[in-house]
């Protein structure tokens, strides 16, 4: 592929993006992203790839999770460690409940951008923040000024993170029988969690008995450790095109901000520069599918950005609200599998349902338990599989959205509400949401063994 034809989506529309004041810094940043060395490596979003394929088989389940936009002032170990923690944690009890592998792909090291409704925020007449790689989101006109060095400092503070969820990921931080007595004492000391202590007790049969086999659990790579990945929203042209590389090798394209990339539903417009961008690079991609997209506009999408139809290259990640997925999603489904795509279907069940209460945006744990239930309905109906979910959490014990074991109410909001954009949910409530998930896995385990 020639340098003309990756930068076409230059001469396209590209919405969301910021109105850098000087062009010249922009393009002095532009150079010096593309003389970094890369975040990721092509190999490891190969490797990617073929567990997503899996997942799109039917024979694997995908989770993502991590932060609705990452601050530099949050990119401590302490944090990182949380939100790695939490997502090992629903890892486990999705493995048991699915019976098959989960990819565990965060949203981590990257997420430092975000799209807005507007360019200037109602509240204060100030340009919207759009994530710290672009401005500050204190309230002043000096602070929300569009800034192109912010986006090296995204680069450098992914690279920091990279490097402690690499040690994590592979240092005995994710021994499976450590994490498991992280979910011991959720279950032991939550009120939440003791709703799901057959299952707890369940794994924890499940690891003695590989113990009484001689399995050793501290010393077998694959339960010592684990892969993980990392992906954000690929919003930002000039900085995803700057860490954008040909791989000597193969002489194949890759983004290697991240290992997946995601277009976004204010930015998956077919003509539009970011599905122009995304369609040209080997990374495996997810877009975001909203209430309001028609099966035709979905299967074009899926054309344009898959067109060898190859497996696990594409996550289709359905974000239509509780109230709507149901009567939605199937024709969706039914458009894209009847053309042949080997799509993993996903389920964000956070954008969809976000409430404002005075002012505050928040969402309720049993909307977005509610839009998870109506995406499994509608799949085990087609005889298609519930690929993974796609959530915004963090590591934290805030207090950002409504209900769940906690019975947070619109009283606690001002407690610990903590994110830099939308409400997340916390360390309980994304565990008790795991658990439903796996048992929403078993039940369907339960059918197809009895042949339904």
């Amino acid at each position: 592929m020639t340098v003309e034809e990756l930068d076409a989506w230059r001469a396209l529309p590209a919405k969301q993006q910021p109105n850098w004041p000087d062009q010249g810094e922009l393009a002095a940043v532009r150079d010096r992203l593309a003389t970094l060395p890369p975040l990721v490596v092509a190999p490891e979003v190969r490797i990617l790839t073929e567990r997503l394929a899996a997942v799109a088989r039917g024979e694997a389940f995908l989770l993502q999770g991590g932060d609705c936009a990452e601050t530099f002032a949050a990119n401590t170990a302490n944090k990182i460690r949380d939100k790695v923690k939490t997502l090992l944690q629903m890892a486990i009890v999705l493995t048991y409940g699915a019976s098959v592998p989960v990819v565990k792909v965060a949203r981590i090291a990257g997420q430092y951008a975000k799209p807005r409704s507007a360019d200037i925020e109602a509240s204060t007449g100030l340009p919207s923040y759009r994530g710290d790689a672009v401005n500050d989101i204190a309230a002043t006109a000096r602070a929300r000024r569009p800034d192109p060095g912010r986006m090296l400092e995204a680069y450098h503070a992914s690279a920091v993170a990279l490097n402690l969820i690499r040690a994590f990921a592979t240092g005995g931080f994710s021994d499976l029988s450590k994490v498991h007595e992280w979910n011991k004492a959720f279950v032991r000391d939550s009120a939440a969690g003791r709703r799901y202590e057959v299952m707890a007790t369940d794994i924890e049969r499940a690891l003695s008995f590989m113990a009484a086999c001689g399995i050793d659990l501290e010393r077998t790579p694959t339960l010592h450790g684990v892969e993980l990945f990392t992906s954000h929203e690929a919003l930002l042209l000039d900085y995803e095109r700057a860490l954008t590389r040909k791989e000597d090798a193969t002489g194949s394209i890759y983004d290697l901000s991240a290992h997946l990339l995601w277009i976004g539903e204010r930015t998956r417009d077919l003509d539009g520069a970011h599905v122009d961008l995304m369609s040209r690079i080997g990374n495996p991609l997810g877009c975001k599918v909203g209430p309001k997209a028609s099966p035709d506009e979905v299967l074009a999408l899926a054309d344009r950005l898959n067109p060898d139809h190859v497996p696990g290259r594409l996550t289709l990640i359905t974000r239509m609200g509780a109230g709507r997925i149901r009567d939605v999603l199937p024709a969706i489904v039914e458009k894209v599998n009847s053309a042949g795509h080997p799509v993993v279907w996903s389920c964000d069940p956070m954008h969809g349902n976000t409430r404002d209460i005075n002012g505050v945006k928040t969402r309720h744990f049993d909307d977005v338990l509610d839009e998870v239930l109506g995406f499994f309905e509608v799949h085990r109906q087609l005889g298609t599989h519930p690929g993974g979910i796609h959530i915004e959490l963090t590591g934290d014990n805030v207090t950002e959205c409504l209900g769940g074991g906690e019975r947070i109410g619109e009283a606690d909001l001002a407690g610990r509400y903590e994110t830099a954009c939308d409400p997340r949910l916390n360390t309980g409530q994304a565990l008790e949401l795991a658990f439903l998930v796996a048992e929403m896995l078993q039940q369907i385990n339960v059918a197809r063994s009895q042949g339904r």
